[in-house]
C-alpha cells in the first residue's frame, strides 16, 4: 500500500477521496487549511474508524515550506487544494493566483526535489470556456472565461512543463462539474435544495439556460483513483465526464418535482456572472478516460441528486439558505 498525500482533503472531494484510499488500505496524509478553531473541515465528520487512520497535517498551499515538509515520506499526491467559487474570483483575483497557480507550483517543485513518484493535479472543465464543439474532449481550446478559470489553466500548463521539462510524473486529471454530499452552497445543486429545503417558495437563481455534466462525487472520486493505477496515464490530460448534459432551469425543475411541487424560479440579478464570464455550454467527452483505464460512470443523475438530497435533510444545520454564498 502507498503513502498518499491528498491536498485539500477538509473539503468536498478531498475529503471523500480520502475516505475511499482509506477503505482501500493506503497510508494517507491529510493536508489542511490551518486554522485557529483546530477545524479539519469535512473531516470532522468522518466516522472514528476511518479518522482514526488518518494523518493530519494543517497548513497552507500558498506556503511552500508547508507543502515540502508535507510531501516528505509521500509516494502519491493528490493535488485538490484551490479556490473555486467563481463569483469570488471576481472579487478576490489575487488570492485565486497565489492558491490556484502558485499552490500548484509549490508542489510540482516540491515533488520534483523529493522524487515523489506520481503527483496527480486536479484541473476544472471550466478550462475549456463554452463549448466551441461537442462532446468536449482533451484537444479542445482553452479559455479564461473568468480569473477561477484563468488560475486553473495556469496551473495545468505549469503541470504540463514539469512533465515536459523535468519528467515530473504529473496527471491533469478534469472533473466536470461534481456534485454530491459535503458541497459547498456556493454550487448550483447545494443552492437549489437548501432553498427547497428551508421551505422557501421562490428559489433563487441566475441564469438557467446554461448546462452542465454533472458527475456524483463518488464517480469522480473512482476516476481519480483509476488514473492513478497506470502509468500510461503519466504526463495525459483527462477528462471525467458522464458524457450528458441537463440545463440548470432542468435541473432545478427536477430538484424543485423531488423536494416540493409547489416552489417557483426567480432569476436574481445578483447572481447573473457577467455576459462573457458565462459558461453556456459543457458536454464532455469520456472516451479518453474509458479508453486508458477502467473507469466507467455508475450513478445516474436521478440517482446521485436523491442520495445529495438525503444528505441535505440530515445537514441543514450547516448551510446558510437565506444568503446568496460567493
Amino acid at each position: 500500500m502507498k503513502k498518499i498525500l491528498v491536498t485539500g482533503a477538509d473539503g468536498f472531494i478531498g475529503s471523500h477521496l480520502v475516505e475511499e484510499l482509506v477503505k482501500s488500505g493506503h497510508k494517507v496524509r491529510a493536508f489542511v487549511f490551518y486554522n485557529s478553531f483546530n477545524t479539519w473541515g469535512w473531516l470532522d465528520t468522518l466516522p472514528n474508524n476511518i479518522l482514526n487512520e488518518i494523518e493530519v497535517m494543517t497548513g497552507d498551499i500558498r506556503d511552500p515550506n508547508g507543502v515540502r515538509i508535507a510531501m516528505r515520506g509521500i509516494d502519491e499526491v493528490y493535488h485538490l487544494a484551490a479556490l473555486i467559487a467563481i463569483p469570488f474570483s471576481y472579487h478576490s483575483p489575487d488570492t485565486y493566483v497565489d492558491t490556484n497557480i502558485k499552490g500548484t507550483l509549490n508542489i510540482l517543485q516540491a515533488a520534483r526535489d523529493l522524487d515523489t513518484s506520481r503527483i496527480l493535479v486536479t484541473s476544472t472543465s471550466e478550462v475549456y470556456g463554452t463549448a466551441q464543439y461537442v462532446p468536449i474532449d482533451e484537444k479542445h481550446p482553452f479559455q479564461g472565461q473568468s480569473p477561477y478559470s484563468a488560475t486553473k489553466i495556469g496551473a495545468d500548463r505549469l503541470a504540463e512543463s514539469f512533465y515536459r521539462s523535468f519528467s515530473t510524473p504529473v496527471t491533469i486529471v478534469r472533473p466536470f462539474n461534481t456534485y454530491g454530499p459535503r458541497q459547498s452552497a456556493r454550487a448550483v445543486i447545494p443552492t437549489i435544495i437548501t432553498q427547497l429545503l428551508s421551505g422557501k417558495e421562490e428559489i433563487k437563481l441566475g441564469l438557467l439556460s446554461p448546462t452542465r455534466d454533472f458527475n456524483y462525487v463518488k464517480d469522480t472520486v473512482n476516476g481519480f483513483l483509476e488514473i492513478a493505477k497506470r502509468d500510461k496515464t503519466i504526463g495525459e490530460e483527462i477528462n471525467i465526464a458522464t458524457q450528458r448534459e441537463i440545463t440548470i432551469g432542468e435541473l432545478a425543475r427536477e430538484l424543485i418535482r423531488q423536494i416540493n411541487p409547489k416552489a417557483r424560479i426567480v432569476c436574481e440579478e445578483e447572481r447573473l456572472r457577467p455576459e462573457k464570464s458565462e459558461v453556456s455550454r459543457l458536454l464532455g467527452s469520456n472516451e479518453k478516460i474509458m479508453h486508458l483505464t477502467d473507469w466507467r460512470p455508475v450513478y445516474s443523475l436521478e440517482e446521485g441528486l436523491n442520495e445529495t438530497i438525503g444528505f441535505f435533510r440530515k445537514n441543514m444545520g450547516k448551510y446558510k439558505a437565506d444568503i446568496y454564498n460567493l
